[in-house]
């Protein structure tokens, strides 16, 4: 182990610790001041910006980046400017921190208060996606706590030109420079040294593939909050309307095909399979989607890849989609639970009968009627940017956005009160 190394992720986290308490006293006005000279500074920045990212998106083929991983990695002018706007959204949002939840006088006389407080410090790490080093500062600045970001190496150059420009605006606007830090070196052991500081840390944060989130599940010494797979199921009931579930499962599927709430796999009802089937399989082909079916639907769309046990468990985040007939609502539901990921699932049908018992019975951090899964999302749930989309239980589900990254604290005030 070095110990420079060693020493080098001590401070950086002792210093982030320090900086949260600065930043649980934060006025709001001050924490929106920040984001709003971000957003400004993001814009004025973006040809560096598109540098430094334009190194990282030419190196790619040495770190073995699929299509999709690239697209992520990749930015130009207009996704700069949205993440731009979702620092500027975050800023519209109420900010979390001071709100009471709930409030009483006790009949001895003490008045009792339950608020919502940050956390404290947030290690992040992430892969291939260069807008999370600004949507996780922004949450977390504003939310109250400090954070540390690390983002992959196929990405080093990209964030670190984000980060520069985010921490050079917190002196101007009276927050601590080290309430948004980046871990610069390249050595995966400083993310292990780190996991191992709880004294420092108050929670982890993994965003990326299932390997990373199961390193830091096992390392690390303070909570994590986590989602391992978005394997998101899109079922068709014998009473769905055919063009409408045409459209669903297109948007979910291929709208963006390399993100964790798209579409995975099709159930489709043995009922309406033979009039469904043909309709969507051809949509689905025009824009390069590659089906792998089961017997039953390659029986009616026999140019379908036959579909293998893997297929069903696969979060291929690409052009590939599984497709399988059920028999009726419980055989789909029966797959869910199996196969799912506990992410997102959608039914489309117009028996409200069924759509109640799938929103019931379905156990997902997200389940949509009549929608597209992308819609499970921080920004389309009016919750501004998320941090990620929490498969846990505990202490968040679903997307995480300002609300999931506090905690609470009863605050009593008496008048000399003693327990007798």
């Amino acid at each position: 182990m070095s110990e420079s190394l060693l020493d080098q992720c001590r401070s950086l986290a002792s210093r982030a610790k320090a900086a949260s308490r600065s930043l649980a006293s934060a006025s709001g006005a001050a924490k929106n001041d920040w984001l709003t000279r971000s957003a400004e500074a993001l814009r004025a920045n973006v040809e560096t910006i598109l540098d430094a990212n334009a190194r990282d998106v030419a190196a790619a083929p040495e770190f073995g980046l699929t299509s999709a991983a690239v697209d992520r990695l990749t930015l130009n002018p207009a996704r700069v400017d949205q993440i731009a706007v979702a620092l500027e959204e975050v800023a519209a949002l109420p900010d979390p921190v001071g709100e009471v939840i709930e409030g009483y006088r006790r009949p001895n006389g003490l008045d009792v208060t339950k608020l919502r407080v940050p956390l404290g410090v947030i290690f992040m790490m992430y892969e291939s996606r260069p807008n999370v080093t600004a949507d996780a500062a922004a949450l977390c600045v504003k939310s109250g706590n400090a954070v540390i970001l690390r983002g992959g190496k196929e990405a080093r150059h990209t964030n670190l030109a984000l980060h520069a420009v985010l921490a050079d605006q917190l002196d101007a606007s009276g927050l601590p420079r080290e309430a948004v830090q980046y871990v610069g070196v390249t050595d995966r052991e400083a993310v292990g040294l780190l996991l191992g500081m709880p004294e420092f840390i108050d929670l982890a944060i993994p965003r990326g593939g299932e390997s990373l989130i199961r390193r830091v599940v096992a390392e690390a010494k303070m909570p994590v909050l986590k989602h391992y797979q978005g394997n998101c199921h899109v079922y068709v009931d014998a009473k769905a309307d055919p063009a409408m579930a045409v459209s669903i499962i297109l948007n979910a599927k291929a709208q963006r095909p390399g993100v964790c709430n798209a579409a995975e796999t099709l159930l489709v009802h043995r009922d309406i399979a033979s009039r469904f089937l043909p309709d969507a399989a051809e949509a689905l082909s025009k824009v390069g989607v590659e089906l792998r079916g089961d017997e039953a639907s390659r029986a009616i769309v026999p140019s379908m890849t036959p579909a293998s046990a893997e297929d069903w468990d696969t979060e291929y985040l690409d052009l590939i989609l599984a497709v399988g007939v059920v028999d009726d609502l419980d055989a789909a539901m029966s797959h869910i639970a199996r196969f799912g990921s506990g992410h997102t699932e959608t039914i489309v049908t117009d028996d409200l009968r069924a759509a109640r018992r799938f929103v019931t019975e379905v156990d997902s951090s997200a389940v949509l009627v009549n929608a597209s899964t992308r819609f499970n999302d921080g920004g389309q749930l009016g919750l501004g940017a998320e941090i990620g989309i929490s498969t846990d239980k505990f202490h968040a589900r679903g997307p995480c956005g300002l609300r999931e990254l506090t905690t609470t604290k009863w605050v009593v005030f008496g008048n000399g009160h003693l327990r007798g």
